[in-house]
């Protein structure tokens, strides 16, 4: 494997399902508590390695008590097989571990003991070993998810990803409705329509003609500049949240002419400051083919 598979263990209740989560959104391929005997035939998936770029993180912890002990005797055998893995650790401190499970009313998965105090130190004597052989040890205590996000990214990948969000710029008609998983929406209704020209009407916004006409009218172009400056101080901020994904809907009414432009040129322009950007036209496809039939 060129990139080293990522084990995450750690304490119950530390957050391993939000790291995960978080790990996911990082582009790693992620594995929920595989029994440790079998990381060795994990790491010759090179085929899945390489669709996945490389990142495989894949959680085990005392929930498999006994598959668990057999963990150091893995990782053993993957040093020994020259398989580069690196291990993540989980910690939190007792008070917030306790708080957790009464809040969450889940039984503690290590029983040894009666209070769950005394059941927290039984785990935490039983992953002693792997915690010293921790490449990373991360205390997610007063850790919120978009901090576990931004945390892991830098101890991970060693790089921020506060400002790394996927942003979809999406055209649409609203006579086919609403995109129910808009983030953002604009009507653009207002500007002259296309559809009425004779010429233009069977092409769409992806063509010249139409795009011209569209911005030729100096309000198209005054609303490209201000909704891209709004946008550009915007999507950081949603990016520092901690969310993944931005979807931007600019709507006319049959999502072929005015929208399909307009969302050409703002996607354009967001993609001169930002990496992850993509223009999705909705329902142009729609038209095409009820004008076919």
């Amino acid at each position: 494997m060129n990139k080293p598979m990522l084990l995450v263990t750690g304490m119950s209740g530390a957050g391993k399902t939000e790291a995960m989560k978080a790990l996911e959104d990082l582009d790693f391929f992620c594995i929920d508590n595989l029994p440790p005997q079998l990381l060795k035939e994990l790491s010759k998936l090179s085929d899945l390695s390489s669709e996945q770029g490389d990142r495989f993180a894949v959680a085990m912890d005392v929930r498999g008590r006994s598959m668990f002990d057999h963990l150091l005797a893995a990782v053993g055998q993957l040093r020994e097989d020259g398989v580069a893995h690196r291990i993540l650790f989980l910690d939190c401190g007792d008070d917030v571990l306790v708080r957790r499970y009464s809040e969450s009313r889940r039984r503690h998965p290590v029983r040894e003991g009666h209070s769950l105090y005394e059941q927290i130190a039984a785990e935490r004597s039983l992953l002693a070993q792997v915690r010293e052989r921790a490449d990373f040890v991360l205390d997610t205590t007063g850790t919120n998810t978009h901090a576990l996000k931004e945390r892991l990214g830098r101890i991970v990948l060693n790089r921020d990803v506060t400002q790394e969000l996927d942003v979809d710029v999406m055209s649409f008609g609203f006579k086919h409705g609403v995109p129910l998983d808009a983030d953002l929406m604009l009507d653009v209704r207002f500007l002259t329509n296309p559809y009425y020209e004779p010429e233009l009407r069977p092409q769409t916004g992806l063509d010249g003609p139409v795009a011209d006409y569209v911005f030729a009218q100096p309000e198209a172009e005054n609303l490209i500049d201000e909704i891209s400056t709004l946008l550009k101080r915007w999507i950081p901020l949603y990016a520092a949240a901690g969310k993944a994904r931005l979807t931007v809907a600019i709507g006319c009414t049959g999502g072929q002419h005015r929208s399909v432009a307009i969302t050409e040129r703002l996607a354009s322009l967001l993609a001169q400051d930002f990496k992850h950007v993509a223009q999705v036209h909705r329902d142009l496809k729609k038209n095409l083919c009820r004008d076919i039939q």
